[in-house]
């Protein structure tokens, strides 16, 4: 296909709201196998056993869907408009990943991701599908190589254009696009995320081991986390910004335009002491239309109450011993030991 249909391509996700727009190959990424097979081998996936069943479409994008003969990356900026990491210094609240204080970015990217695919079949036919995150398609990588930017040390795709604050999508094509040349790194020697990491849980530059990553724990894990880990997730309630926060190609970030995924108020610095109270019902209603749903009452209860346990303040003893008999084991867990930390503060 021409140019002048890529350059209409854009166009078009660009009105989409998209903020960037690239063109790879289903096949550009031929070490994506044997990176995953050593992530997978290492156990660095933790509990995250689709990882290891999906292996095969996952690790190569043309198994996916054999038909496809490109792969059209987009990217849509949710860059924060304060400092994410102002409310660690605040024991009584919790601190929610940015990406997860508005609307569920699935539900908005796959809305945009569609109008764009309904756009190409119309100007050139063929046949598409669309992915966002929840299907095995490595974002990431298939991102770098369709030139949108590359995966830092903290693995997360960041743009000197865009910084690293990118939800991403992908559109399969049978169409033959042309394709754009890969991202290269621009990390240099700095190595800002993985220092301020409080789990360290990189083992090495561009390695994530999940078992030890906060996002990781408080959303995929299920039923206890072991309680060496507990303290250092501080009042981190669902995800972690750190890594995030401190690139320094942040400082070139756009703006994020999509009002939809805008941060409710309520969910910027939201009181431990009420979400611990939180029954089923109540959790469904906060976090309707939230990806913070999809983890459940008990899961986000459970983290509540690390932070209440992290949190040095006595008057949130007894808020944890309210749960001390929740009829969720993990969550009567964390209670009990929210209590023990307490006690004597």
């Amino acid at each position: 296909m021409g140019r002048e249909l890529k350059d209409r391509l854009i166009e078009e996700a660009r009105a989409a709201g998209f903020d960037a727009v690239g063109v790879c190959r289903p096949d550009a990424v031929p070490e994506l196998p044997a990176r995953l097979r050593a992530f997978l081998e290492a156990g660095y996936h933790g509990q995250m056993g689709w990882m290891a069943e999906r292996e095969a479409w996952r690790a190569d994008p043309a198994t996916l869907w054999p038909e496809a003969r490109s792969v059209v990356m987009l990217a849509m900026s949710y860059t924060p408009e304060s400092d994410p990491l102002a409310t660690l210094s605040q024991p009584e609240v919790g601190t929610i990943s940015v990406y997860a204080r508005g609307g569920d970015y699935h539900d908005v990217i796959k809305k945009r991701l569609k109008r764009v695919a309904r756009w190409l079949i119309g100007a050139a036919g063929g046949e598409v599908k669309v992915f966002v995150d929840t299907a095995p398609v490595m974002e990431k990588p298939l991102a770098q190589a369709a030139g949108l930017g590359w995966q830092g040390k903290h693995t997360n795709l960041l743009s000197r254009e865009l910084g690293n604050w990118i939800f991403l999508g992908a559109i399969f094509t049978t169409l033959e696009l042309a394709p754009d040349a890969p991202g290269e790194a621009h990390c240099g020697s700095c190595r800002k995320c993985l220092d301020i990491c409080p789990t360290d849980a990189f083992p090495a530059p561009f390695q994530l081991d999940a078992r030890r990553c906060i996002s990781y724990l408080t959303i995929e894990h299920a039923g206890p986390v072991d309680e060496a880990l507990r303290p250092l997730l501080g009042n981190r309630i669902y995800g972690c910004d750190d890594c995030l926060a401190v690139c320094p190609w942040n400082k070139f970030a756009v703006e994020a335009r999509e009002a939809k995924l805008a941060a409710r108020e309520e969910l910027g610095a939201p009181p431990l002491a009420e979400l611990a109270r939180l029954d089923d019902a109540g959790f469904r209603a906060m976090f309707s239309g939230s990806p913070i749903k999809r983890i459940g009452r008990d899961r986000f209860v459970r983290n509540v109450l690390y932070a209440i346990g992290n949190s040095g303040r006595a008057e949130l003893r007894p808020v944890a011993a309210e749960l001390t008999g929740d009829p969720d084991p993990a969550v009567a867990d964390a209670a009990r030991w929210a209590v023990r930390r307490l006690q004597g503060v």
